[in-house]
């Protein structure tokens, strides 16, 4: 059984930056799609940006579009979202998620392993 662990959440002021981490370990497969997903209080889960397995391709929501960037190291197992020019609008629990396919997908139902979450938290 694989697992995921999600690090480097926190409180922000609007504006700044936030880097979070994702790290696989157990039975996780380097050659699947990642992603990271968040939830606001009171609202779903949105997608928030997929990236395929090599990295070479990547998809954004458009409201992160311009200001996050999600990388992997399937060396290390590990994946990552730059958070940048931060609004409160952003403000929610953040799970990276691993695929049941190569190339990314905006479906959570493609996702077959997730972490527990990590908060972030930006005040205006």
């Amino acid at each position: 059984q694989g697992q995921l662990v999600e690090s480097g959440g926190g409180l922000v002021q609007a504006g700044g930056s936030l880097r979070l981490s994702c790290a696989a370990s157990g039975r996780t497969d380097s050659s699947v799609a990642m992603g990271w997903f968040r939830q606001a209080p009171g609202k779903g889960r949105e997608f928030v940006t997929t990236i395929s397995w090599s990295g070479g391709s990547t998809d954004y929501a458009d409201s992160v579009k311009g200001r996050f960037t999600v990388s992997r190291d399937n060396a290390k197992k590990m994946l990552y979202l730059q958070m940048n020019s931060l609004k409160p609008e952003d403000t929610a629990v953040y799970y990276c998620a691993a695929a049941r396919r190569s190339w990314g997908t905006r479906n959570d139902d493609d996702y077959w392993l997730w972490g527990q979450g990590t908060q972030v938290t930006v005040s205006s």
